[in-house]
C-alpha cells in the first residue's frame, strides 16, 4: 500500500523532503491528483514510492486586483482561482488548459501548482505567452531539503537559477512548490471570432498566417477539420458541415467590431466567412482549449511544430499509418500545435508520429494512452544529447538523489 504524506505547513514539507534526501527515498509529488496519468508511469516501477500530497497547502494568500497580482499555495483549486478572478473581471492571460476531459477526470479538478508544473497554456499562447511568462515568484523546497525563493510579486532581474522558470514545466521533478505568485490581467470588453468555412489544412494554415501577420492583433488562431467542428456545441460551427478556421479578436468593443469587419474582408478570398460574438466565442475557444472536439477514448498526441509545417506533418503521419487508419486532428497556435487522436486500438504508433515530427524538427508528447503503452513508449519526446546533458546537470544540482517523481520525464528514470 502506497504511503501518503500530507503536510500542512512549509516546514513539514521541508522536513519530509530532508528525510527523503537522507534516506534516498523516492517521492511522488502530487497536488490534487488530476494529472497523475500525464507522463511516464512511476508507482508501478518502484514499490517503495511514497506520495507527497500537497493538496492541504491551499488557499489564496494575497490578491491585489489593482496591482494585477495573485499569490496562492500550490494545492489551491484552479476553479477557486478562476472564480475569484472573475469576480473582479480578471483572468490568467495565458488561458491554461483544463485537462479534465482529456485525462478522464472531472472538469475544474486541477490545482495552481499542477497547472504551473505542467506549463499549461491555451490558445492565447500566441499572443500572451506561456505560463512561465506570467510567473512572478515561487517558493519551494529542493530535493536536498533546502528552501528556495525566486522572484517576488513584481517582475525583476534575477541572478543564478531562475527557479520560477525551472519549476514551470518540470512536472515536479526539480522541487516541491509551496507558494506561487502570478500576474493577472483584466478581461477585455469584447471577444469576437472570425470563421472561414471549408478550407483544407494547407489553405487553413495559409489563412491563419495571413491573419497572424495582419495589423488586427489576433489572440487565437485555430483550424477544425469537419469531424472536429461537427462535435462543437456552437451552432455556427457544428452545423457548417465543413471545416472551420477560427480567428479570435479581443479588446475594446469598437476596436473589435472594426477589426472583425476588416479581417472578414481580407479573408473572404479563402472562402465563406462568418463571425461569432462574445458568448459563442467563449464557448468555442473553451472547446478548443480543452480539446473537447476529438474522440475522448482515443490515444491522444500533442505535437508541436513550426506553424508552416502543420499540414505537412499531419499528411506525413497519415501516409506512414497507411490507408484505413482512423485519425482525427485539430490545429491551434496558427497550426503549430496539433492534437492528434488515433482511434484504432491502443497502439500509439510512436514510430510514425515521431518520425514525421522529427523530419521537421518538432516534438511529440503522448498525452493519453493505456498504461502499458506509456510504459513501452517514452511519453515525452527524446531530447537532443546537449539538452539532455543540461537537464541532467540541473537535476543533479537540485535533486541529486532523484527523490522527486523518478522516471516521470524519462522512461528509465535516468533523466527524471
Amino acid at each position: 500500500m502506497t504511503e501518503i504524506y500530507a503536510p500542512t505547513t512549509d516546514d513539514q514539507v521541508r522536513d519530509l523532503i530532508a528525510w527523503a534526501f537522507a534516506e534516498k527515498a523516492p517521492l511522488e509529488i502530487i497536488g490534487r491528483g488530476s494529472k497523475r496519468d500525464l507522463g511516464n508511469p512511476m508507482a508501478e516501477a518502484d514499490s517503495n514510492l511514497a506520495a507527497l500530497d500537497l493538496s492541504a497547502l491551499a488557499g489564496v494568500g494575497l490578491y491585489e486586483p489593482g496591482e494585477l497580482v495573485l499569490t496562492a499555495a500550490p494545492g489551491t483549486p484552479m476553479a477557486e482561482i478562476d472564480a475569484l478572478l472573475a469576480e473582479n473581471n480578471q483572468r490568467l492571460a495565458f488561458e491554461p488548459m483544463d485537462m479534465g476531459l482529456v485525462l478522464g477526470r472531472p472538469a475544474g479538478a486541477g490545482s495552481l501548482g499542477g497547472m504551473i508544473s505542467c506549463n499549461l497554456a491555451g490558445p492565447r499562447r500566441i499572443s500572451a505567452g506561456a505560463a512561465r511568462d506570467h510567473i512572478l515568484g515561487v517558493k519551494g523546497v529542493t530535493g536536498r531539503g533546502e528552501y528556495f525563493k525566486s522572484g517576488g510579486r513584481v517582475v525583476k532581474n534575477v541572478t543564478g537559477y531562475d527557479m520560477s522558470k525551472l519549476m514551470t514545466g518540470a512536472y515536479g521533478t526539480l522541487g516541491a512548490i509551496t507558494e506561487l505568485s502570478v500576474k493577472v490581467l483584466p478581461v477585455p470588453e469584447k471577444a469576437w471570432t472570425v470563421l472561414v468555412f471549408g478550407l483544407d489544412d494547407a489553405a487553413a494554415i495559409q489563412a491563419l498566417a495571413q491573419a497572424a501577420g495582419s495589423r488586427h492583433e489576433v489572440s487565437g488562431l485555430a483550424h477544425l477539420p469537419s469531424a472536429a467542428a461537427a462535435k462543437s456545441k456552437v451552432g455556427y460551427v457544428a452545423n457548417a458541415a465543413a471545416s472551420v478556421t477560427a480567428i479570435r479578436l479581443e479588446g475594446p468593443g469598437p476596436s473589435v467590431e472594426y477589426r472583425c469587419a476588416a479581417l472578414k474582408d481580407e479573408l473572404k478570398s479563402f472562402g465563406e466567412v462568418e463571425e461569432l460574438h462574445s458568448k459563442n466565442t467563449g464557448d468555442l475557444w473553451r472547446e478548443i482549449r480543452d480539446v473537447r472536439l476529438l474522440d475522448t477514448d482515443a490515444v491522444l498526441w500533442r505535437l508541436s511544430v513550426a506553424p508552416s509545417a502543420g499540414a505537412a506533418v499531419v499528411a506525413d503521419i497519415r501516409q506512414r499509418l497507411g490507408n484505413g487508419h482512423n485519425s482525427e486532428v485539430m490545429h491551434d497556435w496558427q497550426g503549430g500545435l496539433i492534437w492528434l487522436a488515433l482511434g484504432d486500438g491502443d497502439d500509439p504508433a510512436a514510430d510514425a508520429v515521431r518520425g514525421a515530427v522529427d523530419a521537421v524538427g518538432g516534438h511529440a508528447t503522448l498525452i493519453r494512452a493505456p498504461i502499458e503503452a506509456r510504459r513501452a513508449v517514452p511519453v515525452f519526446h527524446p531530447q537532443a544529447p546537449a539538452l539532455a546533458a543540461l537537464s541532467r546537470r540541473l537535476k543533479d544540482a537540485l535533486d541529486p538523489h532523484g527523490v522527486f517523481n523518478p522516471g516521470r520525464l524519462a522512461i528509465d528514470g535516468s533523466g527524471s
